[in-house]
Order: structure tokens, then sequence, then C-alpha cells
């Protein structure tokens, strides 16, 4: 395939871009700051330098002729999420260009929170811990709701993957998987097996317009 990422330079996206090279795939690296890119020269890997992702006439040259889309966008911070929402606004600009390019395939990184209970959970996760979370992250979650809004009003045929707290470990390639609901018991996932789960939706045809919880 022939991707475009966008948050390539961010622990989910770069991965994403190291997995779909081993894959094979043509990779698009959508940055701010290429230095920021720690990938090596690749004969399969082109970076694309934008400075404004709300700019949807700089993005429809990085998605033209693009197989599918990639988003691990996201605020570094609460504070971030509440001074400048970042992930609503550039999917909203993404989806518009994917159009204009004749794009259609879009697989984009969310958050567990964001998704509804597990009643499995039990009342102490469902009543305490997620309430004094998703407090604590509001502003965050509220961007990445935004965005899931966005996605879900496009054209394009998306999927929208939800894990629970991300590590920095080794893709294990063990995760669990769930096609239209948060895990059961999610506590933690590596940011590999996101990327993983990210480029496997691309080709299932089960996740297309619906939400994936994923955790290890």
């Amino acid at each position: 395939m022939k991707l475009t990422v966008f948050g390539a330079t961010g622990g989910v996206g770069l991965e994403v871009v190291r997995q779909a090279l081993e894959a094979g795939h043509e990779v698009t690296a959508v940055v701010r700051d290429p230095a920021r890119l720690p990938v090596p020269a690749h004969e399969r890997l082109r970076v694309a330098v934008v400075a404004d992702l709300t700019d949807e006439d700089a993005l429809v040259p990085v998605l033209t002729g693009r197989s599918a889309v990639i988003s691990a966008l996201g605020s570094p911070s609460n504070k971030q999420a509440r001074l400048a929402p970042v992930t609503g606004p550039a999917l909203r600009a993404v989806v518009s260009a994917m159009d204009r390019a004749g794009v259609s395939r879009l697989a984009a990184v969310s958050a567990a929170p964001v998704g509804p209970d597990v009643p499995q959970d039990g009342v102490l996760a469902r009543k305490v811990f997620l309430p004094l979370l998703r407090r604590a992250l509001r502003d965050l979650y509220a961007d990445l709701a935004v965005m899931e809004a966005v996605i879900r009003a496009s054209g394009t045929r998306w999927t929208v993957v939800r894990p629970p707290r991300l590590l920095n470990r080794p893709r294990t390639g063990s995760y669990r998987r769930v096609i239209g609901a948060n895990v059961p018991g999610a506590r933690t996932i590596p940011r590999a097996d996101v990327a993983d789960a990210l480029l496997a939706c691309l080709t299932d045809p089960e996740t297309i317009d619906r939400a994936v919880g994923v955790a290890s």
C-alpha cells in the first residue's frame, strides 16, 4: 500500500512508519520538523513537511495517489489540548483533503476513555477510576471526541482504534482486540502494538466504520 502517516514523529506514529516500511509499504510521513523523525533514509519513505495541519490545500499533495491514511495525531498534554486543540481541527482538514485527493481509507488512534464503559469492568472502575481519569484529562479526551465525530461524519471508510494507557515497549503482536467496544479489563498496551493494530485494520473489512478497542 501507499500510506500517508500523520503524527509520524510521535510514539505511535513513529512505530507506524517503521512497521509499514518493514512490511513493504510506501510511506509518506507528514511532519513539522524532519529532524524529529529518527528513521534512516529509505527508498520507500518520503518525508513531507507541513507546518499547519489545518491547511487543507497543503494536505492535498501529500494525500494524492495514496491508498490509505493513518492518523497518530494527539495532544501531548491536557493543557495543550485546552489551549490549542490539535486532533479535532487537524482531522477536519485531513478528511476534507482526502475527499479532494480521492483517498477513502482512514485509520486513526483515539483513546479508550472516549468510548463507552465496559460492564464487565465492575463498579469501582466504571464509577470511580474512569470518571477521575476523564475529569483529569477532560480537554484531551474532548479533542479526541471531536476528532471521532468529524471522522464519523466524513465520507471516508474509517476505523478508530481506542487503546488504554500507552507504554514504550516492544511490539508483542498478541494484544486483545474488540470490534465495536472497549476491551474488558484494559489497562495498558505498547505503542508498537497500537501501530500494529492501525496497520492491520486497513486491510480488515470488519473494522470499516467501526471503533476498535485494543489492549494487552
